[in-house]
């Protein structure tokens, strides 16, 4: 069966993406928990350990505190408040930690630091999964043990109000709640208002036990601005007032003889020095920790607070309240908060929070006797058993006194030991579901690898063994062998498999097509291997494989990045491998340059009528006059096109470096200071104004020559709307803008932008569809191509921050200069031109800011235009802006690759490269992770690229399939 390369390329790219989400499906684990289905009960607490017959009857701890207040501020970095501003920024709350009766600590939240995952944390005491981060978009009601849970059958009276993620978790929990959406992040005044406004009416009730805040602002401003914004002291001089008044609130309603209260400040994440949060920087884990409480002792100067883990709060909070520990804690209680209790208590706490991680280390390991906390636990229990035998009995000597702190030191030891066993086992991995995913990936890159000759030959077709591989006998007895194995696994395995949760249809339909992908795999390699050498396919030339300089620097370039992905380093500075390759191949191909106009000079010479003096160049084709973009500035002939040539490599280089000073990205220089970070701030906002205006005017001028004179002034009128929205966001100033005060939403202007872009997109289309359905006319289909292009380029431009418009700006001038006297005048092929574009893509993707860190992803650009927020619309603005580099290359390319002057197969050879492209990386990195899923970075590090990688994976799978749609339209049109 003989079909398209573009049609097999985007092929082979669907089916690697439903693969790859079968291998995310199992790599990513399920959390830790404990086998039994109910959740923890009261009754279900063990006795005090007592050597002896005695029974002792104290099996329910009484609790410490009567209320507790827990005011939660989004994106609250430990330094925000034990700082050096924390003096400035929260004063009271610094005098509290300094000189009130508190207790102060550093919180370590475990990566990834979003929201809904930090609140699982906090509510159920164990580690969530990774994929939580995509969860958090949409969270759906926690139904594993947590403290919410235990506090509402306890009868304890809930209010909450703040982020509706809690609403979401934790449905008619709360006897009285406000919820407030937590993802439109243009706005950080009303949605703290809104629950502020509640305070002081909830504060003069007695009718609740547990009031939950959760305010969303200074998140909210971090994602506008960043953590060194003007806006960040006045949003935490406001959260330090509020919880003064709380403080005062709950001083008044102290009585005496009655249970203290408990007020605790904390945050669920920090915030990274671009603002956003995610990754595992060391401002994003680490968050403040401030219990106040009469209870505590009076502080007498400031300390260095010491380090906890976030889940500690969890087993904390519930032996304070009187409640059982949610099954699934790893947490251990922090031993300073009941330190004023007696050491009776204190020793029961710890017994009962080293009883369920215990029981938690029997559900998670077979061996669990051999573990060095699990024994350390049975010493110290049994020592706690002595003591008390002695207590009962009536012995209060010194040496009784020094026992019971042998035996804390003894309990917090097993604790953390035991606590450190499980956070290491984070889950278990779907080893099968994994197993699958790797097998199709890897059998779909053979396919592709063994398809290369024909699928870049001249008629650029594939020609499939389809028929006699499912008609073979092999085919039916893989089918067999797989079944089999497949039942086998199933039926002895001792964890839930998701893949053998799936319906018989779709088993049959994986098994089916690993079977066929084997047999035409193992048939197109016996085709290769008896054909004769002199009759092997070539590039549309015919004349055999040939490897350039250029050539192997991308091949070797290619595979080198391939490999530099096993290395967490390389991975985290993965920016600074493309940065290289990009600036080599600049060199090499100034080289080519200076080998046409100079070293071939001679062979021109007498060729087409050119004397010694001058350096001749190709004829140039009809269409390259119409796209150039230095016609307009009537910049003709020979040797002005010559030295443009020779300057455009460089030029390349120049702009690459200036774009690299602008944003600093990866993880070891991401805190030092940038461009981006210079022209952002507020004393300079003049210079930013005037440098986004340039821009926006040269992106005019490099898109609007290919567009239809309506597209034009649509184009213009949307980069102008492009600028107010920039403006009333206060990011820029307009002239006649004396203030920059005021600032709003700019909602209606960026409507006003999405109008202009639909329209653009409406006429490309227009253009497109005559192209395909009424006339048969290249010249129109390409039109129609650069509108769609140029209505991508404004969309873009609405969504990047101002900042980064010189990186649109600069994208789009060097696919100009290299469209226009690089590819076309060099005469690359579509091979080549292809995977020079993939490269570019790559590369301006890390110079948009962004990382393999997810902290990088701009969420707040999900909003523009939206006054709430929608899911939908949300995360394709969010994807389509962290993508914006790759996609407008691909786009470009498909561009050029149709143009009226190109050959007839170019479309299909570059589909088919972008598709191997994208394969080789992806498929090695879904061997890396499974190698290394027990590696120290492997959620830190490794996790998040993989996130990225099967993102763009399904995006370069949409380019493919509109490649095919093109080159269906070619073939369609030719007569």
């Amino acid at each position: 069966m003989r079909v398209r390369s573009s049609v097999f390329a985007s092929f082979c790219l669907i089916l690697e993406v439903l693969s790859v989400a079968l291998f995310l499906r199992g790599f990513f684990p399920v959390p830790v928990k404990s086998s039994f289905s109910s959740k923890s009960k009261l009754s279900d607490l063990p006795a005090e350990p007592f050597t002896g017959s005695s029974p002792n009857l104290s099996k329910v701890p009484d609790p410490l505190f009567k209320r507790v207040v827990i005011v939660l501020i989004d994106a609250l970095r430990e330094d925000f408040v034990f700082g050096p501003n924390g003096r400035k920024y929260m004063p009271y709350t610094r005098h509290l930690v300094e000189r009130g009766s508190t207790h102060s600590f550093v919180a370590k939240a475990r990566p990834p630091t979003v929201t809904m995952p930090r609140i699982k944390a906090l509510t159920t005491g164990s580690i969530p999964g990774f994929i939580d981060v995509v969860m958090n978009l949409n969270s759906p009601a926690l139904l594993e043990d947590n403290l919410i849970w235990q506090a509402k059958t306890a009868g304890k009276r809930m209010v909450f109000y703040g982020d509706d993620t809690w609403v979401k978790l934790f449905p008619k929990h709360f006897m009285e709640y406000d919820g407030t959406t937590s993802f439109f992040v243009s706005d950080y005044t009303e949605v703290d208002n809104n629950v502020t406004r509640h305070l002081d009416s909830t504060l003069k009730r007695d009718d609740w036990d547990i009031l939950i805040l959760h305010y969303l602002g200074l998140d909210h401003i971090g994602h506008i601005s960043g953590p060194h914004s003007s806006l960040i002291q006045p949003k935490l001089m406001e959260m330090d007032d509020i919880l003064k008044k709380i403080h005062g609130s709950l001083i008044l309603k102290e009585t005496e003889g009655a249970l203290p209260y408990l007020l605790l400040l904390c945050g669920d994440h920090g915030m990274s020095e671009t603002g956003s949060h995610g990754g595992s920087s060391a401002h994003e884990v680490n968050t403040p920790l401030v219990l106040i409480s009469p209870t505590f002792k009076r502080k007498v100067g400031m300390e260095k607070p010491p380090t906890v883990e976030q889940v500690d709060l969890t087993p904390t909070l519930a032996l304070g309240l009187g409640l059982p520990i949610s099954q699934n804690s790893v947490g251990r209680l922090i031993q300073p908060v009941v330190e004023e209790a007696s050491l009776r208590d204190q020793l029961r706490f710890l017994h009962l929070n080293g009883h369920q991680l215990s029981c938690l280390l029997k559900d998670s390991m077979p061996a669990y006797e051999k573990e060095e906390g699990y024994e350390q636990f049975r010493v110290a229990e049994k020592s706690h058993g002595n003591w008390l035998k002695l207590v009962v009995e009536g012995n209060t000597s010194e040496v009784l006194n020094s026992m019971g702190k042998k035996v804390l030191k003894q309990y917090l030891e097993a604790l953390r030991v035991m606590s450190a066993a499980l956070s290491k086992q984070m889950g278990k991995y779907d080893m099968y579901s994994m197993v699958v995913g790797v097998v199709l990936v890897f059998q779909l890159l053979l396919l592709l690898l063994l398809a290369m000759p024909e699928a870049l030959s001249g008629a650029s077709e594939v020609d499939l063994p389809v028929s006699s591989a499912l008609l073979s006998l092999p085919f039916y007895l893989l089918c067999l062998l797989l079944f089999s194995v497949h039942m086998l696994v199933c039926t002895s395995a001792e964890s839930a498999c998701y893949f053998c949760s799936l319906s018989w249809g779709l088993v049959f339909g994986a098994v089916a097509l690993s079977s066929a992908l084997l047999c035409i795999l193992v048939s197109m390699a016996a085709r290769k291997g008896a054909k004769p050498p002199g009759k092997s396919p070539s590039r549309a030339s015919g004349s055999g494989w040939s490897l350039s300089e250029l050539d192997i620097l991308l091949l070797a370039g290619t595979a080198g990045h391939t490999l530099s992905l096993s290395a967490s380093s390389f991975v985290e500075e993965e920016h600074q491998v493309w940065y290289f390759l990009l600036n080599t191949l600049c060199l090499v191909v100034f080289q080519d340059v200076c080998r046409k106009y100079f070293r071939e000079r001679s062979a021109n010479i007498g060729v087409i009528g050119c004397s010694e003096d001058e350096d001749c160049l190709p004829p140039s084709k009809e269409g390259d006059a119409v796209a150039s973009p230095l016609t307009d500035l009537g910049v003709t002939g020979a040797d002005s096109e010559r030295w443009l040539a020779l300057a455009t490599p460089l030029l390349t280089l120049a702009c690459c470096r200036l774009l690299r000073s602008l944003n600093q990205t990866g993880v070891q220089w991401v805190h030092l200071p940038d461009l981006g970070h210079w022209l952002n701030s507020s004393e300079h906002k003049t210079v930013l104004s005037l440098l986004a205006a340039m821009s926006l005017a040269l992106i005019y001028f490099l898109v609007q020559r290919r567009c239809s004179l309506v597209s034009k002034i649509a184009l213009a009128l949307g980069l102008l709307g492009v600028y107010s929205y920039r403006a009333a966001v206060g990011n820029v100033v307009l002239p006649w803008q004396h203030s920059s005060g005021n600032m709003s939403k700019g909602t209606m202007k960026a409507r006003f932008v999405y109008v202009f872009i639909l329209g653009i997109f409406f006429t490309g289309s227009k253009d497109l569809l005559r192209s395909q359905v009424i006339t048969a006319d290249a010249r129109l289909k390409s039109r129609g191509l650069w509108e769609i292009y140029s209505g991508v380029v404004l969309l873009v431009a609405l969504l990047f921050r101002a900042h980064n418009l010189p990186v649109l700006c600069c994208c789009l001038l060097v696919q100009s200069l290299m469209a226009q006297f690089i590819w076309k005048k060099l005469h690359y092929d579509a091979a080549q031109t292809t995977i020079m574009h993939y490269w570019f893509g790559q590369a301006f993707f890390y110079f948009q800011g962004n990382s393999n860190s997810i902290a990088t992803v701009d969420i707040s650009v999900g909003f523009v235009g939206l006054e709430s927020y929608v899911e939908a619309p949300a995360v394709f603005l969010t994807a389509l802006s962290t993508y914006a580099g790759p996609l407008l290359w691909a786009s470009h390319l498909i561009c050029y690759l149709s143009s009226e002057n190109r050959s007839s197969v170019a479309v299909g050879h570059g589909c088919y490269c972008l598709a191997l492209l994208r394969s080789v990386p992806a498929a090695a990195y879904v061997v890396l992770v499974t190698a290394l899923r027990y590696h120290l970075f492997i959620w830190s590090v490794f996790s998040p690229k993989l996130l990225y990688e099967s993102m763009h994976t399904l995006l370069t799978a949409a380019i493919c399939l509109f490649f095919t749609t093109m080159e269906q339209s070619r073939s369609s049109s030719r007569p």
